[in-house]
This record gives structure tokens, sequence and C-alpha cells, in this order.
């Protein structure tokens, strides 16, 4: 399971004043469903999912492992870091099998295009692009140039090479996937980017991977019946939503999501857009950052312990136990170790992470939340995608904010063009 401790916090729920907030975010959520722009089809989208569906995306992923050795996934955001945190959680961060996963179009760096182009040269690869607009700068120039390569390998060909996620209704590459018949899924137009890795945008690439997307989706199938109590005391996503505004209002001004596994790393950078996307907006929202410890502990740490109290943690804590590498014991003891021998090392790492707990929580008076989670499996992962998105989702709420748009990343889109355009 995954369970959420409040317990190193230091504070207290106010339950009766955040009560009142669920009533209203819960009417808001029937509202929104109702409204025809309404962007809230992800509360309930893994629970009325076809099963035609998910059997059409095993299908094709099962297509595009036979005939490549890589796929390159194009994307940036919400398209691409759900996909991404998810196989990485599960497969690990070095794994080539069943395929090899190269991600592109979420930069701009022709350093790194360069790199990943040439790569190419001697691979064998398909191209899925996930883009709901399909007017996003770093995506369709990462598309263009893949195109190109395809192209000189594949002549005519180069469209069974290419694979499709994008809006259900219009767009630009919803227009060329029609023109070119390109292989097509789709995004439906009540869920954004964000709040998508439990649709096509992320049950695609983890099929292809070899993740196991029913194990997936049945984790939100059950996420959504535990989480849909109206009652403070039996709702845990609602208790972390409210928590975390609370250390708001108390000066906490950033939140760091900290994992002791490093192929966890992503989920994190996940929560981040999740979060940053959401909440701020209208000079508000609590700033979200990342770290993975012990690696960051020996660069964050003494701020943490001892610097501006501006942040609180929230800790993604695996408990799952690894004992197949022990620590040996050696006749010299050069390096003090002796006395570890035939600890496991995650047993050390858990260790790791009740000193810090104790040292930050208790010590250093910094609030820790923390999930503590039984296996890094698809089923835990889908239920913990969905709890932090209706989390999210609530907490932009008591904020204030509409959780759902982001405006301020529009802007800096809207100059590039213009730029570009006054220099043509």
């Amino acid at each position: 399971m995954v369970n959420l401790d409040l317990s190193n916090v230091n504070c207290v729920l106010d339950l009766n004043k955040y009560s009142e907030y669920i009533k209203k975010f819960e009417e808001w959520c029937k509202k929104e469903k109702e409204s025809p722009k309404g962007m809230i089809g992800w509360l309930n989208y893994c629970s009325r999912l076809d099963t035609a569906e998910l059997d059409r995306i095993e299908t094709v992923a099962k297509d595009i492992r036979s005939k490549f050795d890589t796929l390159v996934v194009v994307g940036i955001g919400g398209s691409y870091i759900g996909a991404r945190s998810m196989i990485e959680a599960v497969k690990g961060l070095y794994s080539k099998e069943p395929i090899e996963l190269i991600y592109l179009g979420n930069t701009l760096s022709a350093k790194y295009t360069k790199q990943i182009l040439s790569y190419l040269e001697k691979k064998k690869f398909a191209v899925l692009v996930i883009s709901k607009s399909g007017k996003t700068l770093e995506t369709t120039i990462a598309f263009r140039l893949l195109k190109q390569l395809l192209k000189n390998k594949l002549g005519e060909h180069f469209v069974n090479a290419v694979y499709i996620v994008t809006d259900e209704h219009n767009g630009n590459l919803l227009d060329e996937a029609k023109y070119c018949g390109y292989e097509t899924f789709y995004i439906p137009s009540d869920i954004g980017g964000r709040y998508s890795v439990i649709t096509p945008v992320g049950l695609l690439p983890m099929a292809v991977a070899g993740v196991n997307i029913r194990e997936f989706v049945q984790g939100a199938i059950n996420a959504e019946k535990i989480l849909s109590s109206s009652d403070l005391t039996k709702n845990q996503s609602y208790q972390y939503a409210v928590m975390r505004n609370i250390l708001h209002k108390d000066g906490k001004a950033i939140e760091l999501f900290v994992t002791y596994e490093p192929q966890v790393r992503r989920m994190c950078e996940w929560l981040k857009q999740l979060f940053g996307e959401s909440e701020g907006k209208n000079k508000k929202g609590i700033f979200p950052a990342s770290a993975v410890f012990s690696t960051d502990l020996h660069s964050l740490g003494q701020f943490i312990q001892d610097g501006n109290q501006c942040l609180f943690e929230t800790v993604l804590n695996t408990t799952e136990r690894d004992d197949e590498f022990v620590v040996p014991k050696e006749g010299k003891d050069f390096e003090e170790l002796n006395h570890m021998a035939g600890k496991p090392v995650s047993e050390i790492n858990q260790i790791i992470f009740k000193s810090v707990l104790k040292a930050h929580a208790s010590q250093g008076k910094v609030p820790n939340i923390v999930f503590n989670i039984d296996k890094l499996d698809e089923y835990h992962l889908g239920y913990l995608i969905y709890f932090f998105m209706k989390a999210c989702a609530f907490s932009a709420f008591i904020q204030g904010v509409y959780p759902f748009d982001q405006p301020g990343v529009e802007v800096y889109k809207e100059n590039a063009h213009a730029l570009l355009k006054n220099e043509e």
C-alpha cells in the first residue's frame, strides 16, 4: 500500500475549517465535469476506460517491439515526463529491454539533438510523437528532423515508423496524422497534459517498454475508490493537500520532493510540473523542488538542516527490501566498515532515511511529510499518480487558482514565435 505519515510535520490538521473546502471542491468538480470546457476528465478516466483501448495499446506496443530496436518518444512537459517517470521507476535507469527508449523534443539544445540524431543513424527506430496542440515548438522541430532521417532511411515507407498521440478533435498534429495515415491514439479533450499519464500519453510508451499497464490502471482505479471519501479523517489525498497549505501559511514557500531511489527522480520531476503549473498563478503557489538522497545530502543537506527555514520536505520512501547486495567483510578494515558487514545495502539506505528524518524534522525543525510505498511496481505507482493528481487539484482549489491551465507558459511561446517571425 501507499501510506501517508504526517507525524513529522509538527502541525495539527484543522479538520473543521478544511472540511468546508472539501464540500465546495466536490461541488466545483461536478460543475467542471458538466462544463463543455471542463478539464476534470482524469478524475474517473481509468474506471471508465474501455478494455478495447487497452487491448489496442498493447497490440500496437507489441508490434513496435517486433519491428524496431529503438523508440524515440517526442514530447515535452506532460507529454513525456509522466511516462518516462513510470518507466524508469519500474524498469530502472539502464534497462534497454525489451526495447531501447530515447527522448527528444524536450529541449532545443543543438548539441543534444545532434547526439541523438547521430546515434539513431545506425538504429532501426520508430517515432512516437505526443502533443495535444501539435504546435509545441520543441516537439515539432524534433519531429521534423526525425522525419527527415526516417525518409532518408525508409523513403515513402517512413509513415509505418511514426505513431501519434494527440487531441481527438483538432490540431496540426491530428491533421498531419490523418493526411499521412499514421497510427494514432487520442488524448481526451477534457484532460490536460500534466494529468494525462493515465491516458495513451503514458500508457502507450509504458506498454512499449514492457510495463504492465493493466496493473497501473488498476492502481489508479483503486485510488479513485479509496480517495472518493469526503471525510477528511479518511481521505489521505485531501489530508496531504491540507497539510501543505497549512505549512505554506506558516511561511514554507518551497516543497522539496525527496526520494532515496535514483530511478524515482523523474517522478519528482513530474511532481514539480504537476504542482508548479497547477498552483503557480496569480502570484500564488508553493515552489516545487526536488532532491535525491543520500546524494544531495552532500550538497543541499547543510542548507536544509541549518539554512533559511523556507521549505518543507515531501519524502517518497520505498520500504521494499532488496537483500541481493550486502556489505562484505574484509581482513584489513581500511574503510572501517566491518561493523556493517553482512548488512544489505537496502537496509542501510533505510537507516539513512530514518537518521535524516530525525535530523531534519526533529533537530532541524524542517517539516517532513512522508509517503511510505510498499513496492515500486505498476499497481502502487498507478495509485500514487492518481493520489497526487487529486491532491494537487484540491490544493490549487484551496489557494483559489484554477488547476488546469498554464497561462504563464504560453507567454514565452508567444514571444518566441513573434521573435522568430521577425527574423524571417
